[in-house]
């Protein structure tokens, strides 16, 4: 019998690893924006050489405020207009997450914001799938087998939700996994969007909800009674409802709600950080939620904005939290218990995959 393998970055790389709340236009190769930049004439960028380009993404994104990070993304999305310029970052998507050991991903985008080229919806969806799908066999050729899931999202600002819940439900047996609201919180409420989400109900689909990042428990509130969502995106503001008290952390109506119906929680560590959500990683609620047994995952956001990976997130928690390999695989099964597939294939790769791996890594 060997001793567990050592907590490293380069350890943590070797563990299978679920994500379920990671942006496509988020996550681009700097080197691919110049290059798709080029290609079609977009001449906005702020800076000429991969590197520099890298580094002015992380720098505007540190700012501490969710609407100046939201603004990076007018670059990345000008350069995901064309079938190829989709295919190309979706397929280097799904290629980077398996790279870096991720055995299961759900990603999402918003179709609306890829019209400007002329495509249609569904011509957005069907490019960007194409794209995940040959990442997908680039991958298990390269050893690093990958499920990717795509998610859509509509903006909480405009007025098409009803329309991409819509899409999702068309493109559902294709690839589509579930629907997504996402965008600035304060003065978009979930409830806005109250059509998008009952027709989702209606046709028994799947939706997370971007709720409790910028904005407090309303948004929560909100995302669960009124929209009835089935997971929250980010849900860190979940600690509003959670007071210190002599005997311990009292939980509230809205915390107990979430931890009782296990409904999962997609946090984003080093973006709370970014945006503003959390003062510091020492400081993120996550180990708070996580030693009171709400069903916390670990998430990666915007790989491009935060300068990150699922590795990268995993090992930054061991370092300020002091976990070891058990509560990573905790983390991970609980990401791919709650992952919009279906329940079958949840437990394949939980039974098949998660645990044998880090089965080698416990030791």
């Amino acid at each position: 019998m060997t001793g567990p393998t050592p907590l490293t970055l380069a350890s943590i790389r070797q563990a299978p690893k679920a994500v379920l709340h990671d942006h496509l236009d988020g996550g681009l190769r700097p080197a691919t924006v110049l290059e798709l930049a080029h290609a079609s004439g977009y001449d906005q960028l702020p800076a000429s050489d991969a590197e520099s380009l890298g580094n002015w993404f992380r720098d505007a994104a540190d700012s501490g405020s969710l609407e100046r990070y939201l603004e990076t993304f007018a670059h990345t999305v000008a350069v995901m207009q064309t079938p190829e310029g989709l295919r190309r970052v979706a397929r280097e998507c799904a290629e980077d997450l398996a790279a870096d050991g991720v055995v299961y991903a759900e990603v999402r985008f918003a179709p609306e914001q890829h019209l400007e080229a002329g495509l249609s919806l569904d011509e957005v969806v069907e490019h960007t799938l194409a794209g995940f799908r040959e990442g997908e066999q680039h991958a298990a050729a390269a050893g690093n087998p990958i499920r990717v899931v795509c998610l859509l999202t509509a903006m909480r600002h405009a007025a098409r939700s009803r329309e991409i819940a819509e899409l999702t439900v068309r493109w559902r047996d294709r690839g589509v996994g579930g629907f997504d609201i996402a965008g600035a919180e304060a003065g978009f409420p979930p409830t806005r969007h109250l059509d998008a989400f009952e027709y989702m109900r209606a046709n028994h689909a799947h939706f997370t909800i971007h709720a409790g990042e910028a904005f407090g428990l309303p948004s929560i509130h909100e995302a669960l009674a009124f929209c009835g969502c089935d997971r929250l995106g980010h849900g860190v503001r979940i600690t509003d409802d959670i007071t210190d008290s002599a005997a311990g952390p009292q939980l509230g109506v809205v915390a107990n709600y979430v931890r009782d119906q296990r409904i999962p929680l997609e946090l984003c560590p080093s973006s709370n950080v970014q945006t503003g959500a959390v003062p510091s990683l020492d400081k993120h609620p996550f180990d708070l939620l996580a030693r009171l047994r709400f069903r916390v995952t670990v998430n990666t956001d915007n790989r491009l904005m935060s300068d990150t990976s699922m590795s990268e997130e995993m090992f930054k928690l061991v370092q300020t939290f002091g976990y070891g390999w058990s509560d990573l695989e905790r983390f991970t099964i609980n990401a791919m218990k709650s992952a919009f597939i279906p329940f079958p294939d949840r437990l394949r790769l939980i039974d098949e995959v998660i645990k044998p791996g880090y089965a080698v890594l416990i030791g």
